[in-house]
């Protein structure tokens, strides 16, 4: 409450300092946008782009911390992963729990592309 008393005061007994309080509000919000929002916008647009170059083949971290290799995308949110040397191991996961993803070896786009196509062509 006396906080509240001083500021009134002071802005009543000079009228630029309120000017000045008013100054600093958006200073406030500039600096924040800098400091929280546009880095955690860059986050989640490159986590979108990792999400969205998933393919069947690819090895995969998940939040949990397992490594597994992406067998099958029967959904656009849901995957199913292959953990381990055990070929009965397979677990549906929805896509968002994904962390890291690294391309086989060799495998360029093109590549990718061709093997999209036979799929389809088989299909």
């Amino acid at each position: 409450m006396n906080f509240i008393a001083l500021l009134t005061d002071t802005a009543a007994a000079n009228p630029a300092s309120s000017y000045i309080l008013l100054l600093w509000i958006p200073i406030l919000f500039v600096f924040m946008y800098f400091t929280v929002i546009r880095p955690q916008k860059k986050e989640q647009k490159k986590r979108d782009e990792l999400i969205s170059s998933l393919a069947v083949g690819d090895s995969v971290v998940t939040t949990s911390g397992f490594f597994g290799t992406v067998i099958a995308m029967p959904d656009d949110d849901v995957i199913i992963v292959e953990f381990g040397n055990n070929k009965n191991c397979r677990i549906p996961m929805r896509k968002t729990a994904i962390v890291e993803v690294e391309k086989p070896e060799g495998s360029t786009p093109a590549v990718e592309e061709k093997k999209e196509e036979k799929k389809e062509e088989n299909k």
